[in-house]
């Protein structure tokens, strides 16, 4: 839940998380093929700190095995995933963690700091680690696909949904431009893009694809085998071949402006999170994940 006051300008609270799995990602490899299983059904897979480094650690593990050659990122559960944890008893906003990037601890900090920090690290950064992971990555998404959720998805360098999966960016509500990962303008037209965060809205996986944001749409039924065939197709490629077309094209994304754009609008991000403190007191706006829900189907008008 979140708690007006120790987001914000006052002094940090010691964390009081209760996690509900030691396993917040699942991981398997065979024929070629890395699967990583976010795995926390009951919250539907919004993600904490703990499940986080749980998947860069699986990400690592991928890279150093040899007889991996492409990665797949999915879930078991009923969506793909609901976005930032902002309401489970596993919400460790306030607990230190093992950082990998070149960040100070974020959870002895007070103000903007202890957020910017945190985000540095655990958002922008991890995403910006896992696009450049050296191996192909295909995100199999289904059901809700929402707010940090689209990071996950986006990040990776292949999009197969079903046709019953949805994407949304809802965060206009709690006064923020977008996620943090702010890559929409290169996964979406430019006047698509606004439409998608101004009206906040699900977009459907055929709208999806038809924007150029999703390889494929197949049928619920058919999402395991399809991907399961296109990974297998693709570890079928010279490793280094498939690391260096990845590496090109990553590039070509770069040189458009890419990362410039995203670190800009983390900032404009930032600034939204030090308003909502000193106009609501609180860093994400008094909102936690069963407010944000009720809040977004009042506005959607959607289930």
């Amino acid at each position: 839940m979140s708690e007006p006051g120790n987001d914000g300008l006052e002094p940090p609270t010691p964390s009081e998380h209760v996690y509900e799995t030691d396993e917040p990602v699942l991981y398997e490899a065979a024929g070629g093929i890395a699967r990583a299983t976010l795995n926390r059904p009951r919250y539907h897979n919004v993600q904490n700190s703990q499940m986080t480094y749980a998947l860069d650690d699986a990400f690592r593990r991928a890279v150093d095995d040899d007889a991996v050659k492409v990665i797949v990122l999915k879930s078991d559960a009923k969506h793909f995933s609901a976005g930032h944890d902002i309401g489970s008893p596993g919400r460790d906003f306030h607990a230190s963690v093992d950082r990998r990037l070149m960040w100070y601890d974020h959870a002895n900090k007070a103000g903007a700091e202890k957020a910017y920090i945190r985000e540095q690290e655990q958002y922008l950064g991890m995403c910006k680690r896992w696009r450049d992971i050296p191996k192909p990555t295909i995100a199999q998404v289904h059901g809700g696909c929402i707010a940090g959720g689209l990071m996950l998805a986006w990040v990776c360098d292949l999009i197969v949904a079903s046709d019953d999966a949805f994407f949304q960016d809802p965060v206009l509500q709690m006064g923020f431009p977008g996620l943090e990962y702010f890559a929409h303008c290169h996964e979406l037209n430019v006047r698509i893009a606004k439409e998608f965060l101004f009206l906040g809205e699900r977009m459907s996986a055929q709208r999806a694809h038809e924007m150029g944001m999703v390889n494929r749409v197949v049928a619920r039924a058919d999402l395991e085998a399809e991907v399961a065939r296109i990974a297998g197709r693709i570890a079928e490629q010279p490793r280094l071949a498939l690391q260096l077309a990845k590496q090109a094209c990553n590039h070509m994304e770069t040189l458009a402006g890419k990362n410039a754009g995203i670190d800009a609008a983390f900032g404009y991000h930032h600034f939204a999170h030090a308003n909502n403190t000193l106009v609501k007191g609180d860093y994400i706006a008094g909102f936690d994940g069963k407010t944000m829900a009720e809040k977004n189907k009042r506005q959607t008008g959607e289930d």
